[in-house]
């Protein structure tokens, strides 16, 4: 998937499944949505689906730094770098 493609499944589950109400792309998901770590694991968990396997520990220690939605999708990409098809 590249970019774009990242952006709006990611952008879709954010308001879809926790409700955001358009999330830009550079707000703090924790201070502007209310994001909590019961969220963050939610998320990884739909990330792993949408991406067909399962990240391993070292990958989910590295997304407690995420805080915007560009965050993710950097994080999405450095994933599918590390893990080619």
């Amino acid at each position: 998937m590249n970019r774009d493609e990242l952006q709006e499944k990611i952008i879709t589950i954010l308001e879809d499944d926790f409700e955001f109400a358009n999330p830009g792309l550079t707000d703090n998901l924790r201070d502007d949505h209310g994001f909590d770590s019961i969220d963050a694991i939610e998320l990884l968990a739909k990330i792993e689906t949408m991406l067909g396997f399962q990240l391993a520990r070292a990958e989910k220690e590295k997304a407690m730094s995420i805080r915007t939605i560009n965050d993710i999708l950097d994080y999405i990409e450095a994933i599918q770098a590390a893990h080619p098809s």
